[in-house]
């Protein structure tokens, strides 16, 4: 089952939830199906696995992405590119936003108010259940509801991410997607997709899924380990 997405997506999710790797890997999903792709990194508040340092990797695939001035680059600070607003007033066939962690991050969404007004759009919300925080339910709608108060807009669909990074197996990308189907049906949101590390996606009983899976090639990694090699 194909991920047809296009229009401008906004990918938020808690912090440790993978929402900048599920960017990253959705935009280099999109471009290899021949979709043009652009992506803007967003997030202001985490110096650590932006989107940005995937920059090189996406750039060989033909993917533009809008990142703060160089001289702030690996800086944490509030600095929002002008160019940001440029690429949601020309945006491509698929245009993804990938907005920092938690409210905090999501913030910066607000500011963008101006230029995302009568946009047709789609706000994300990535969610690990394996994570602190979005373990239940209950958990995933409190951070829903402080990153759409941040945002000052809905979050319109879901994403999900189960991982435990290194250590994930097929049992939890089972889990994990009866727990997100869960978190569907009690909010009301559609799940857009789920993701799997494309190592266990042949292990994997695609007949329990009726979502589209979204292989995930690690390229946000610790400096001892190598990112998954796109081209």
């Amino acid at each position: 089952m194909e991920i047809n997405i296009e229009g401008i997506i906004i990918i938020v999710g808690n912090y440790g939830s993978g929402k900048t790797e599920v960017a990253i890997n959705l935009a280099v999903n999109r471009k290899r199906a021949g979709i043009d792709v652009r992506m803007a990194d967003l997030d202001l508040i985490n110096p650590y696995f932006r989107t940005r340092e995937a920059r090189k990797s996406l750039s060989v695939l033909g993917i533009d992405i809008v990142i703060p001035p160089l001289k702030y680059f690996h800086a944490d600070l509030p600095i929002l590119s002008p160019d940001v607003a440029g690429l949601i007033q020309n945006p491509s066939t698929l245009t993804i936003l990938d907005a920092g962690g938690n409210d905090d991050g999501a913030m910066v969404l607000a500011a963008l108010g101006d230029a995302l007004k009568n946009k047709s759009l789609r706000m994300l919300q990535v969610v690990n259940p394996f994570r602190p925080f979005t373990e239940t339910l209950e958990g995933c709608i409190k951070i829903r509801r402080e990153i759409e108060k941040a945002a000052k807009r809905p979050i319109t669909g879901l994403v999900g991410n189960a991982n435990l990074m290194d250590e994930t197996t097929r049992e939890h990308i089972h889990e994990g997607y009866d727990f997100v189907v869960k978190l569907s049906e009690k909010t009301g949101l559609e799940v857009e997709f789920i993701t799997a590390p494309v190592d266990l996606l042949s292990s994997l009983d695609h007949n329990r899924f009726s979502h589209p899976v979204l292989p995930i090639e690690r390229q946000l990694v610790p400096p001892w380990k190598k990112a998954v090699k796109l081209v």
